[in-house]
């Protein structure tokens, strides 16, 4: 049985700073399930976490000598680096994008068509045609393409109140029109 080495953060530290592989991958052992289990929080794609996770070693081995113990424990720092990793990662435009170009999961083929009513066959598509250019916009990027209010206030530029006072000014409008026919 190989007896398991065991160093202070001072010496640690030290041989991090010499670039001793056997100090890093004491480091790696030790803490990465820690900092796997902080990335995982904020990014919840377990293969992006993995990637995150990897960016974060390579970093602490590039900066290790930034680190400064009078500012706080090693694994603080570590954390911090991990933490700021993965809040980068979500707020990245290729995350943002990728969020919306997921993959259609198995049981969404499943409900197809079994509970909701197809928009184009009660003309729906037809009286939303009817409304201002500007909230039809809105409607069709909210109720057939999905996306959230706060999500097309960003892609068009617009307050978030703007877009919720013409979402509901389009919906009073478009019940009024539907009571019509």
């Amino acid at each position: 049985m190989q007896e398991t080495i065991k160093y202070s953060e001072p010496e640690l530290i030290a041989l991090l700073q010499q670039r001793y592989e056997s100090a890093f991958s004491y480091v790696y052992q030790q803490y990465s399930g820690a900092l796997y289990g902080i990335i995982q929080n904020i990014v919840a794609d377990t293969e992006l976490a993995n990637d995150v996770l990897q960016e974060v070693f390579v970093k602490i081995w590039k900066q290790i000598h930034q680190y400064d113990a009078t500012k706080g424990k090693l694994f603080t720092w570590m954390l911090n680096i991990a933490r700021n990793a993965a809040i980068d990662m979500v707020r990245s435009k290729g995350f943002q994008n990728n969020k919306h170009n997921d993959e259609l999961k198995e049981s969404v083929y499943e409900h197809a068509g079994t509970t909701q009513i197809a928009t184009d066959q009660i003309g729906l598509r037809k009286v939303v045609q009817q409304l201002k250019p500007e909230q039809k916009q809105l409607v069709e990027l909210a109720y057939f393409e999905g996306f959230t209010q706060d999500e097309i206030a960003k892609m068009l530029q617009l307050p978030l109140g703007t877009v919720k006072t013409r979402l509901r000014a389009a919906l009073i409008q478009l019940r009024q029109m539907l009571k019509n026919t």
